[in-house]
């Protein structure tokens, strides 16, 4: 795993202690790169937005830490607040069914299963995110692997 400690350029610009500002994949370092650096970026926080969340895997409440909180000035000079989380494309989307019986034997595969488990935990959390947003008049959004490239172009 790629993982370290963030320094920002913009230190004002962080929501929370910039001493503390933790990245779990390449992709995480690189958003945070550019949400500090963004001018249209008024500020940002890693991992200072905690919402609560049903697990469909034990059906108990868990606290879902999501990656990004940014402000956004708008063309209009209003200021937009978006939930960002960060994931590899392919845990975005229900695993491929077709790849569900991937074992000599027929059975449903262990691969199959760890994937369709995190993929129904994800959607958990992001319908929570999704609900939590709307009752702030925010927007929550996933950024993958092409939009993280994008933005860094």
């Amino acid at each position: 795993a790629y993982k370290g400690k963030y320094r920002p350029k913009n230190v004002s610009k962080y929501d929370g202690d910039p001493t503390k500002i933790i990245y779990r994949s390449s992709w995480e370092c690189k958003a945070f790169r550019y949400c500090d650096m963004h001018p249209d970026i008024v500020s940002w926080g890693s991992e200072t937005v905690v919402i609560p969340y049903v697990s469909p895997k034990d059906k108990k409440i868990h606290r879902y830490f999501v990656d990004l909180i940014i402000r956004v000035r708008q063309s209009d000079g209003s200021i937009k607040t978006i939930l960002i989380e960060i994931k590899p494309e392919k845990q975005m989307v229900p695993p491929d069914p077709s790849r569900r019986n991937a074992t000599k034997t027929g059975r449903v595969s262990t691969r199959f299963l760890r994937e369709a488990t995190t993929y129904v935990v994800n959607d958990a959390k992001w319908k929570a995110a999704e609900a939590f947003c709307e009752k702030k008049g925010w927007s929550f959004v996933k950024w993958g692997e092409a939009h993280i490239r994008a933005l860094n172009a």
